[in-house]
């Protein structure tokens, strides 16, 4: 032991050697390696929070367009009720005029025909049936009268078939002409 120096009387511990010096070293790295890897997994948190912030928004937007998308076609239905409404009051009022109209035009033929005779028995007879048909209109409206066809129509297949066929002969050549 002689020839031993200080220095190698020193131990791996000890500072300012370099075996500890390197050991240090060593340590420093480790530890870097340590607050890298808290980096990484902070940033892996970070990007995982901003993907479910932005997946959270995409649904507040898709909800957002679902609502005014139900909001627009209710509007839309509100707007289609309030014009059929429409329709429905101004036909209403037609059916009305022309229920008026027909009654007005069986008294002008009942006036402008003959009493007596067959042209007086016909003339009497569209004469009355101008009228009843008008007070009907007027009493029954459309929908009732489209009830009263639909029903005769079940009760008679055959006969309005044949009408059917007739009047679309009829339409037929008068276009045709």
């Amino acid at each position: 032991m002689a020839g031993t120096t200080q220095r190698d009387k020193m131990t791996p511990d000890t500072p300012g050697t370099t075996h500890g010096q390197t050991a240090q070293g060593t340590g420093g790295v480790v530890g870097g390696a340590g607050t890298a890897g808290t980096a990484v997994k902070n940033a892996g948190q970070k990007v995982g929070d901003m993907a479910k912030q932005a997946s959270d928004q995409a649904k507040d937007f898709a909800s957002s367009a679902a609502q005014k998308a139900g909001d627009a076609a209710s509007y839309v239905g509100h707007k289609a009720q309030d014009a059929a409404s429409f329709v429905g009051e101004k036909t209403e009022g037609a059916v009305g005029s022309v229920a008026s109209g027909m009654g007005s035009l069986g008294h002008a033929v009942r006036e402008h025909v003959p009493s007596e005779g067959m042209m007086g028995r016909a003339g009497s007879a569209v004469a009355d049936t101008l009228e009843a048909g008008g007070h009907y209109l007027e009493e029954h409206g459309l929908k009732e009268m489209g009830d009263d066809i639909t029903n005769m129509i079940r009760r008679n297949p055959i006969p309005a078939l044949l009408v059917g066929i007739g009047i679309g002969f009829l339409l037929a050549r008068a276009t045709r002409s």
